[in-house]
């Protein structure tokens, strides 16, 4: 029916377009019978106005059908001069855009036609000029015209949509007619022409949810309180129709994808109304105890829920925090829970939306609340003290047993076990305390020295006596408290010194105490004079009574030759009670001085030296001398009546001498190393040997039972037997004297490897070798490896 219905419209299409035609030929023939609307005026000689005629050589414009597929060529117009008298003198000639190829013309009747069908959409117009010239001469006859040829549309073009699918987002619970998205559709014909171009567009997917206006295509929702929670993604396909959206019309679709956006419009809901948890007693503050979650089909920041404790005993021993990530409300522990104190609480808990919408306020309260119950679990605790840690004094010299303090402990569980306290001895690696297992007394072991050790800081541990694995430990630190156990001395290793025009009264050196013991066992200090020299004629003491004290001297007039040297005790008592002293000696040198009061010399000697050696002196250095003359003349006379030596060194005797062996064995065990039975004088093994180091007055016959076997490797039995022979032996000196083993052997089997004897004349020894031993061995070579050459030469 389409294909009818367009070929009927081609048809009629080409009646206007010969009607047309048959119009302008008409027209064109009147226009040149007629005087030309467009003539010029011309002035005759007496004023007269002329008309020059318009002639019949003017084209606008013609009209082709586009698409046109019929079985000739389609009639564009016709071009015709005036002057053409039909006998074919005129020829008509067309040129321009497509002329030739698109349109052709019959240069006799001035026939255009169009040889091939044609696309507005590809060209609208085409632009050409017409001719007419004479066909002998080729003159031209009329001037060019220029004319348009235009593609007259037909609806042949579709709508089509910018984009093939869209997609697009409306609020959930949308008012009625809120506008979602526009969908817009271009049709390629004329817009111009007819109602080919004019679009109406329509929704043929998507009722009732979703409508579109015709004219915009912008769609629009149609139903309220569309749930997301529903549904939350729709289908729709909107269709464009030209033609106005009457029937014939083409028509193109498009499909959108709306999806609907989430409002916070729900509030959320625990599932069940009691939690229930349980939380062991041994749990530490910040362990998770449970997790409750409330539903809230929202999504993104309008389905965020945060929870809160409102009510409940356990408001104070729980808290509750929100995980995100989740939308859980998780608990935990705030404080450390006693089964035995209480074995249970209760909570209330809220959960609420976090962002709330204020146009939804009225579908209810936006939160909801839910009870936990936590239950407390027994757990094995270890024991505990009663105090975090102990603090303890004892006074130092305490008698070893003495009570210090003592701790206690107890167990937290139901079955209250019994305790057994003990000491880490890694805290009291001295051993200072003990500790009573039973009750936790702490006593001294030994007598403590605050002087050394202030504090002392041990650690007792407590355990269960039947469950060795639950123990406790706490620290004690025991205070040593002083006692007046130390005399106060010198501040330093004073030394004094004083000039020999000293005057009376004058001060020389200030003196300071230190006390070992404790501020209050110590300053302040008081400083005295011995009271068997309190009258002093030389010195006197002034306690200054800031625990220093000043020392002046009383007369005036020292001499270091006289005295150089004084030595002042000096008593010091501190503040303790009782109150400890001591006396302590100051060292003062007498020293010569200049006028102001400046130290030149405190050396004694040097000044006794000028003034000239004294009696004492004198004596003294006389018997020194005499003593030496003493010893120098009995040493000669000892010399002189020196002995004999009871050894007799003979130099012919090349045996007396010690002979080193450096032979490394192999240990005890190592009885191959060497043949001991080379120390033994096989000639003299029967017969008695006579020591080389005296004179014997008498010949001494060993004992043939101290003599060891011959072949004997032992050297313990040989040794003792050559140390009891010399023991025995009468003609032995009476000390220690070297016993000589001079023993060379029998001789070798092997000959002698001299070279004395060799013999002087022609060798059969060849040296040649010696030539490639290189520059080190060239003077052998020389002597040795050159004897045929030497010989040649001679």
């Amino acid at each position: 029916p389409k294909m009818k219905e367009d070929n009927c419209l081609h048809a009629a299409l080409i009646c206007l377009g010969m009607l047309y035609y048959s119009h302008a030929i008409t027209t064109e023939k009147l226009n040149h019978a007629r005087p030309s609307l467009h003539g010029h005026h011309e002035k005759g000689k007496e004023g007269q106005v002329l008309h020059r005629s318009k002639r019949g050589w003017v084209w606008n414009q013609f009209f082709v059908i586009e698409e046109y597929t019929g079985p000739d060529p389609v009639l564009v117009g016709r071009l015709h001069s005036d002057i053409d008298s039909g006998d074919g003198n005129i020829k008509y000639i067309l040129s321009g855009e497509g002329a030739g190829i698109i349109f052709v013309i019959d240069d006799k009747s001035g026939n255009i036609h169009a040889t091939k069908t044609l696309d507005r959409e590809e060209r609208a117009q085409y632009t050409l000029t017409a001719q007419a010239v004479d066909r002998n001469t080729n003159r031209p006859l009329e001037p060019p015209s220029e004319f348009i040829v235009k593609v007259q549309d037909i609806n042949d073009n579709p709508p089509e949509f910018l984009h093939e699918n869209y997609h697009a987002n409306v609020p959930e619970r949308s008012n009625v007619g809120t506008s979602v998205i526009q969908v817009t559709a271009s049709d390629a014909d004329d817009p111009t022409y007819g109602n080919s171009a004019k679009l109406v567009y329509s929704i043929l997917e998507g009722q009732p949810y979703f409508s579109v206006e015709a004219q915009t295509g912008i769609i629009r929702t149609a139903l309220p309180n569309m749930d997301r929670e529903a549904k939350e993604e729709y289908h729709v396909v909107i269709q464009a129709k030209d033609m106005g959206g009457h029937m014939g019309g083409l028509s193109g679709t498009t499909k959108v994808t709306i999806t609907l956006t989430d409002v916070n419009d729900n509030p959320p809901k625990f599932p069940q109304s009691v939690y229930q948890m349980s939380v062991s007693e041994a749990a530490v503050p910040g362990e998770e105890v449970g997790r409750v979650k409330a539903k809230d089909p929202d999504i993104g920041e309008n389905g965020l829920v945060a929870y809160s404790i409102i009510d409940g005993d356990g408001m104070d021993m729980f808290e509750i925090t929100t995980d995100y990530e989740t939308q859980e409300g998780v608990v935990k522990l705030k404080k450390l829970l006693d089964f035995e104190t209480k074995k249970s609480y209760s909570l209330k808990v809220e959960a609420a939306n976090v962002h709330i919408d204020p146009k939804f306020i009225s579908n209810g309260p936006f939160k909801d609340t839910v009870t936990v119950k936590i239950s407390v679990e027994d757990a094995d605790e270890p024991p505990v003290f009663l105090k975090p840690s102990y603090i303890f004094e004892v006074q130092e010299n305490a008698a070893s047993g003495t009570v210090v303090g003592k701790v206690h402990a107890k167990d937290p569980d139901a079955a209250n076990s019994a305790i057994r306290y003990s000491i880490d001895r890694h805290t009291d690696l001295e051993r200072y305390f003990t500790i009573n297992a039973e009750d936790g007394n702490i006593k001294t072991i030994k007598a403590l020295d605050r002087e050394e050790i202030a504090w002392h800081n041990i650690s007792v541990f407590a355990v269960e006596v039947h469950k060795q694995h639950q123990e406790a430990k706490v620290p004690v630190a025991i205070k040593v408290v002083d006692v007046n156990d130390n005399a106060p001395k010198f501040a330093a290793a004073y030394e004094a010194f004083v000039c020999e025009n000293a005057r009376s009264n004058q001060q020389f050196i200030t003196i300071s105490a230190d006390d070992k013991d404790d501020s209050a066992n110590g300053p302040r200090f008081i400083f005295s004079l011995p009271p068997e020299i309190i009258h002093n004629p030389n010195f006197t003491l002034r306690d200054n009574r800031d625990n220093t004290a000043s020392v002046l001297v009383r007369r005036e007039g020292f001499s270091r030759q006289k005295q150089d040297l004084y030595l002042l005790p000096i008593v010091i008592s501190d503040g303790g009670l009782p109150p400890m002293s001591s006396t302590n000696t100051l060292t003062i040198r007498v020293c010569g001085c200049d006028s102001n009061g400046s130290l030149l010399s405190c050396n004694a000697e040097a000044y006794i030296l000028n003034a000239g050696l004294s009696t004492g002196a004198l004596i003294a250095i006389l018997a020194c001398i005499v003593i030496l003359l003493v010893i120098v003349v009995l040493f000669v006379t000892l010399k002189r009546q020196k002995k004999e030596p009871l050894i007799v060194f003979e130099e012919e005797d090349v045996r007396e001498n010690i002979i080193t062996y450096d032979d490394e064995g192999g240990g005890e065990e190592d009885t191959e190393a060497f043949d001991i039975a080379t120390l033994q004088n096989p000639d003299g093994i029967n017969g008695f040997i006579p020591r080389k180091d005296i004179k014997p007055e008498y010949q001494y016959m060993p004992r043939p039972g101290l003599r060891p076997a011959p072949n004997s490797v032992d050297v313990d039995d040989f040794i003792n037997t050559r140390i009891q022979e010399a023991d025995n032996d009468p003609t032995a000196p009476p000390y220690d004297s070297i016993q000589i083993y001079g023993y060379e052997g029998r001789g070798s089997v092997a000959g002698s490897l001299s070279s004395l004897e060799s013999a002087t004349t022609d060798s059969d020894l060849d040296y040649d070798y010696l030539q490639n031993w290189g520059p080190r061995f060239k003077k052998l070579a020389d002597l040795y490896g050159s004897k045929d050459t030497f010989d040649d030469d001679s």
